[in-house]
C-alpha cells in the first residue's frame, strides 16, 4: 500500500522440524498484514531464506541437488507456514475451533509462483490469493533471459544498448494510437504485430548520454555482494538493420532448427533489456552479457555446477536452450514448474484468486500467464464453451492484462496504468461477496494529472 504509518505489534517465533530431517524451519513475523489489521508470516524455509537465497543452497558440495531446500523453496514452505500460522493466531488470540480465520497470500514475480504454488497445493488453506506475473514454467522461464543474447552470439552483433531502446520507443509511437487513443500505451499489441513493420525504423537516428551507474548482483535474488559500478559512453547513430532483426527475432520467440516454436515470448514494445550487451572500456566495444539469472540457473540447476554464470556461449545453439529447458521442465517438474491445472481444491473450498501481468513485461513474458490461464479453463471446463467457462471462472478466478505495464510495476517507457491495492479489493470480494468486475490502478502522464483508471 506505500503506507508510512507507524504500528505497534507483537512479533511471535515459531520453530519446528522435520521428523527424520534434522532441519530447522524458523517462522516469525511479517509486516505486510498490519495495514489490514492482520497477521503476517514470513519463513526460513529450513535453509535460512533470511539471509541465503535459494540458488546459494540448491547445490550440495558434491554437486548433488539439495531437494528438501527444493520442494521447502517450490511450495512446501509457505503452506506449513500457513498451517501453523492459522493454528498460532487462534491460541494467541483464544479463538475457539470453529472460528473462521481468513487466509491471503500477495505475491508477484517469484512471489506470484509461489502464490499459485499455494492455490495449486494447499488450496483448502487459502481464501484469497492475488498473485502478479507468476513466474511458472521455472525451466523455461530462466533459460529464456539468454535467449536474446544467444541470438545476438549467434548474428556476432551486439548493439548499443541506445539503438534497442530506440526501437522500443519507435515502436511504441507507431502503435500507440492503433486502439484509437493516443496516450503513450501500446493497449493493442496484436494489431502492433500485424501493422507495423519493425523494418520501418531502419536509418532512424538514436543519442543517449555517457552514464555511470551500480547495480546489484540479481540471480535469483538481489545481493548486495554482487554489486557492480559500470560506465558507459555517450552513443549516439542509427537504427541498423541488424538491430531490426534482432529485436525482431527476439518478439518472434524461440524456435528451434526445425523453426518449431520452443517457448513464448515477450510482447512486441516491451523492452529489450535481456539483449543489452556490455561495454569494454578496454576495447571501446559492445561485448556479450550473458543474464545471470540465467546463466546461474543453467550451472546449477541444469548442469549441476557450483557457478554463477555461464562463462561463454560458445556451441549454444537454439537447440541447445531448448534441450536446457527440458532438461529443467523434467527434472523440477515436481517442484518449481507450478503449472498443475486442476484447481478444484481451492475452488471448490471457496478460494478467490486475483491473476494479473503487464502486457509489457520484459522479464516474464505475459502470454505465459494467458497460457496458464487458458489451461485452467480447458481442464477445469472441458464440456463448456468458451463463453460458459469465461463466466464460470469468473466467480472465482479473475485475470487481468495490464496494458503497458512492466514487470510487477509501472513502465517508465509506457505511462500506463498498474494496478494498486489488490488487497482492499480481495478483502471486499471473499468477506462482503463484492465480485470485482475491474481492478483500481493509478496511471500517472505527460498530459494530465494522476488519475483512476478501472483496468
Amino acid at each position: 500500500m506505500g503506507s508510512t504509518a507507524t504500528y505497534t505489534y507483537c512479533n511471535v517465533t515459531v520453530t519446528y522440524t522435520h521428523t527424520g530431517k534434522g532441519d530447522q524451519v524458523v517462522i516469525n513475523d511479517a509486516t505486510g498484514g498490519l495495514a489490514y489489521g492482520a497477521v503476517g508470516g514470513a519463513t526460513s524455509a529450513g535453509y535460512d531464506a533470511f539471509d541465503y537465497s535459494y540458488d546459494e543452497v540448491v547445490l550440495y558440495g558434491n554437486g548433488s541437488i539439495n531437494w528438501d531446500a527444493t520442494h521447502m523453496f517450490g511450495y512446501q514452505a509457505l503452506g506449513e507456514m500457513t498451517q501453523v500460522g492459522k493454528t498460532l493466531t487462534k491460541g494467541f488470540y483464544g479463538l475457539s475451533d470453529d472460528t473462521k480465520v481468513y487466509t491471503y497470500y500477495e505475491g508477484c514475480s517469484d512471489g506470484g509462483r509461489e502464490g499459485m504454488s499455494q492455490v495449486q497445493r494447499w488450496g483448502e488453506e487459502y481464501d484469497g490469493v492475488i498473485a502478479g506475473a507468476p513466474a511458472f514454467r521455472f525451466a523455461q522461464q530462466q533459460v529464456l533471459h539468454v535467449f536474446p543474447a544467444t541470438i545476438e552470439h549467434t548474428m556476432d552483433y551486439y548493439p548499443p544498448p541506445c539503438e534497442l531502446d530506440k526501437i522500443v520507443n519507435a515502436t511504441i509511437a507507431a502503435c500507440d494510437p492503433l486502439d484509437g487513443r493516443t496516450d503513450g500505451v501500446i493497449s493493442r499489441t496484436d494489431l502492433c504485430k500485424l501493422n507495423f513493420n519493425l523494418s520501418s525504423i531502419i536509418g532512424e537516428s538514436y543519442y543517449c548520454a555517457a552514464t555511470t551507474s551500480t547495480s546489484l548482483g540479481f540471480g535469483f535474488s538481489k545481493r548486495a555482494e554482487g554489486s557492480q559500478t559500470s560506465s558507459t559512453p555517450a552513443q549516439n547513430g542509427t537504427v541498423t538493420a541488424e538491430g531490426v532483426a534482432l529485436a525482431q527475432a527476439i518478439y518472434d520467440g524461440l524456435h528451434n532448427s526445425q523453426n518449431e516454436r520452443a517457448y513464448l515470448s515477450w510482447q512486441i514494445g516491451s523492452e529489450l533489456s535481456d539483449a543489452d550487451p556490455t561495454y569494454n572500456n578496454s576495447t571501446g566495444t559492445w561485448d556479450l552479457n550473458i543474464p545471470s539469472t540465467s546463466g546461474e540457473y543453467v550451472t546449477k540447476f541444469v548442469q549441476l555446477l557450483d557457478l554463477d554464470n555461464l562463462s561463454d556461449l560458445n556451441n549454444v545453439t537454439y537447440d541447445t536452450l531448448v534441450e536446457w529447458m527440458n532438461i529443467g521442465m523434467f527434472r523440477y517438474l515436481d517442484t518449481l514448474q507450478t503449472t498443475l491445472p486442476d484447481l478444484t481444491p481451492f475452488q471448490s473450498s471457496g478460494g478467490k484468486l486475483l491473476h494479473y501481468h503487464g502486457e509489457s513485461d520484459p522479464s516474464v513474458p505475459a502470454a505465459s500467464s494467458v497460457h496458464y490461464w487458458q489451461s485452467i479453463r480447458s481442464i477445469m471446463y472441458p464440456n463448456s464453451t468458451a463463453e460458459e467457462s469465461l463466466a464460470a471462472l469468473q466467480d472465482w478466478y479473475q485475470f487481468y492484462l495490464i496494458p503497458g505495464a512492466a514487470h510487477c510495476g509501472t513502465n517508465s517507457l509506457q505511462p500506463g496504468p498498474y494496478p494498486e491495492n489488490n488487497m482492499e479489493i480481495m478483502i471486499d470480494w471473499v468477506e462482503n461477496g463484492v465480485r470485482p468486475s475491474a481492478l483500481n490502478a493509478t496511471v500517472s502522464s505527460v498530459a494530465d494529472e494522476t488519475a483512476l483508471e478501472e483496468q
